[in-house]
């Protein structure tokens, strides 16, 4: 039985441990989330890396949970106990399968390249920031990991006698097929493996990972092999191979197919190391070499291993939180770890990248960002790089307009250059707003406006808001197009934030025109149940409406991933609006706490993850917020590998509770605002960047009397009216507190 460890700081990096943690690296907790469908692996990566290593344990019927036989989107689930492999390029956080490829696996004895028969139980599992390792069964094998920005780095300790190292490139988390590979020498293996059809769709856009693999020892054997289909009739009687796995010994030829691999054997007479660098691109074998040779040459792997952790160190120090236990902290920097994995790097050391559709190389001298889920990152996850981590928010948004440029659209959901279009709205838009309106303007914002409007009124063939022209027309999309409320609750968020975008640039009239637009949910309140309720095509209320019907991710009309009650709240720039439609106050209050009695409230859905703080928005209601908030926490955070509540979503999640935590939340997308809720820490004290902003530090203090509501906020001394703030505000702030009564 594996067991789950956690050790912590490593004193010696990634060999030694002592017995506390002291900086903000140490608290990562890389297990949390491995478990209740979280999505997150527990192996390395460098922060925004494109190459990353996981344990694989989602493969043959020995797991409890599989990945053919259930929907499942991660290479590792913390409760499965057999590995086979570990895959070297993987997504955090995400909904669909896709990447957990090339499979890496050490073995003794004879060979074997049945995943099922050469798999193994393990144990004694260590993860950290920027470290991995586990001990093999069956093999009596220590396997130890670590990453730079884009080469992954193995160590395995070999026993005497025949060792095996195997590069699987026919399993995998995806069912993408097709692969080659080609034995360069006795030391290094290239080649590629398609991956793609993210969430099984747009097949066509499938794309390729190529690959170089240095081993730090020649080996004494190796060869490839390749598994053919199982072939009828008469031809395939005079297939000796037929459906039969072969061995290619020696072959240094490039071998392409489905079920192919290579593996490289060793005689040992003693305990041994063998070190493996594999180094990856989505650009050329070329750049795959480069990279591996430009990050990591003939460094070691432990020197890797410490360059990863200080990267990570210094960019998690960037907040420092005192108070609270040391649980707390792990919960804290775990998340915000999460939040700096995705968006994550899609350019080669040199800078080149593929475009999005062309199939053209492009280069940047910059960060060429991927991985964009954006219907889920624009509610909090990018304010919170806007807020920390400007620089890389910047390259962000830079990277939107490259796709603009080169698609035609902004993204919707962007995968390594494939546009998947999961998902509903047109969410680029809110990001972009958010990003400018906070300062960060180092930009093309002309190109980026008129990029916004493209989306917001081509009417046709526009593949970011189908069913624009009834939403034109009625103010609302009809139970013609999927989705059809929570769309439209998607297009007023995003016309909401290209009026302030408007406005900002003195552009009247469409500040009006889309002002105007992001109203138009109220078109579709049904007064008598207080929700919002999906129209047909003739404007008549659809039949029979259940406002319950949608919870836990199951079809119905009207909502895509949540039910009426989850969408009831979802109209962040209108509180006011909505308020005047539930009949004031008092009907708000109710409606929303109802959803909290009536447990229709969903942790881990976007659509109403904001709704905890909505309370703010009703003077005196504001310590319902305040509890609800830290009630939240404390139930589905841990410091666990069932610690998030599901899927992390690319770390949306992770950064709910990081804003949580810090005692603020960007209550309304696009607009450059926060509400104010009880810090979790005695003081937060966050680095701000000098470029952006004009003070070096937002410092964030808790003053406790009891650990009761709050009786008053402070700002540079003076008491400070309602629990919301301007983003300006709060960065030029000398003094936060929140004092507590």
């Amino acid at each position: 039985m594996k067991q789950f460890k956690l050790m912590v700081l490593f004193a010696i990096f990634c060999i030694q441990f002592i017995a506390f943690a002291q900086e903000p690296a140490d608290y990562v907790n890389p297990f949390i989330g491995t478990s209740n469908y979280g999505a997150t692996f527990p192996g390395p990566i460098a922060p925004r890396g494109m190459a990353s290593i996981s344990p694989f344990n989602v493969a043959g019927a020995p797991n409890k949970l599989e990945k053919d036989s259930q929907w499942l989107s991660n290479p590792y689930v913390h409760e499965n106990t057999f590995l086979t492999g570990f895959s070297q390029v993987n997504l955090s956080g995400v909904g669909c399968p896709d990447l957990g490829v090339l499979l890496l696996m050490p073995t003794t004895g004879e060979l074997e390249t049945n995943h099922l028969k050469y798999g193994s139980t393990y144990k004694n599992e260590v993860a950290k920031a920027g470290y991995y390792s586990t001990h093999i069964d069956k093999y009596d094998i220590k396997a130890e990991f670590t990453a730079s920005k884009r080469v992954g780095v193995s160590k395995f300790t070999f026993p005497n006698g025949q060792a095996n190292v195997l590069l699987n490139l026919g399993l995998g988390l995806t069912n993408e097929q097709g692969a080659m590979v080609q034995v360069v020498s006795s030391t290094e293996i290239q080649g590629m493996r398609s991956v793609g059809t993210f969430c099984y769709n747009s097949p066509e856009a499938a794309y390729p990972v190529y690959f170089v693999a240095k081993f730090s020892k020649p080996a004494d054997r190796f060869g490839v092999w390749k598994k053919p289909a199982k072939y009828e009739g008469t031809e395939a009687q005079w297939m000796a191979y037929n459906g039969k796995n072969r061995l290619m010994e020696q072959s240094t030829k490039m071998v392409v197919g489905d079920s192919i691999g290579s593996y490289f054997s060793y005689n040992f007479e003693k305990t041994e190391t063998v070190e493996v660098k594999i180094g990856v691109s989505y650009v050329s074998i070329e750049n795959a070499r480069e990279n591996l040779e430009k990050e990591t040459g003939n460094k070691s792997f432990d020197a890797v291993c410490k360059e990863t952790y200080n990267e990570w160190n210094e960019l998690l120090s960037k907040i420092k939180v005192e108070g609270g236990t040391t649980e707390d902290k792990t919960v804290f920097y775990t998340a915000l770890y999460h939040t700096l994995i995705h968006p994550n790097t899609l350019n080669d050391f040199n800078g080149e990248y593929p475009e999005i559709k062309t199939g053209k190389i492009g280069k940047t001298d910059g960060t060429r960002y991927t991985v964009f889920s954006l219907w889920d990152t624009y509610r909090n996850v990018h304010q919170l790089m806007s807020l920390v981590y400007p620089q890389q928010q910047l390259d962000m948004v830079k990277s939107m307009l490259d796709m603009y440029d080169e698609n035609g659209w902004l993204p919707k959901w962007e995968l390594n250059s494939t546009e998947t279009f999961t998902m509903v709205g047109d969410p680029a838009s809110i990001v972009i707003t958010d990003t400018y309106l906070k300062g960060i303007k180092d930009f093309d914002v002309q190109k980026a406006y008129t990029a916004m409007l493209k989306s917001a009124d081509q009417l046709e063939n526009n593949p970011l808001r189908p069913g624009l022209k009834d939403y034109i027309q009625k103010g609302y999309l009809t139970t013609e197009n999927v989705g059809s409320v929570s769309t439209t609750q998607e297009y007023n968020a995003a016309d909401n934030a290209i009026a302030l975008l408007a406005k900002e640039l003195g552009k009247t009239a469409d500040y009006k025109r889309f002002s105007k637009r992001s109203l138009s949910y109220k078109k579709l309140f049904d007064k008598n149940f207080k929700l919002l309720r999906p129209k047909t095509k003739d404007g008549n209320w659809y039949e029979p409406f259940d406002p319950n019907a949608g919870a836990n991710f199951t079809e119905n009309i009207g909502f895509i991933e949540g039910n009426a009650w989850q969408y009831a709240f979802m109209i962040p720039h209108d509180m006011g609006g909505l308020k005047k439609l539930m009949g004031g106050d008092r009907g708000f209050t109710d409606q929303l706490q109802k959803i909290f009695d009536t447990t229709q409230f969903d942790m881990a859905n976007e659509p109403d993850i904001a709704y905890p703080y909505l309370f703010n928005y009703v003077k005196g209601e504001e310590w319902r917020s305040q509890k609800l908030v830290e009630e939240l926490v404390r139930k589905h955070f841990k410091n666990t590998p069932a610690g998030i509540p599901g899927n992390d979503d690319t770390g949306t999640m992770s950064a709910w509770v990081v804003y949580s935590m810090m005692g603020f939340y960007p209550i309304a997308p696009g607009e450059p605002k926060y509400t104010i809720t009880k810090p979790l820490f005695d003081k937060i004290t966050i680095q701000l960047d000098s470029k952006y902003y004009k003070k070096t530090e937002l410092v964030i203090e808790k003053v406790t009397n009891s650990n009761g509501k709050i009786k008053q906020i402070e700002v540079d001394g003076k008491k400070h009216k309602g629990y919301f703030i301007d983003h300006n505000d709060l960065v030029k702030a000398k003094t936060f507190k929140v004092i507590l009564e």
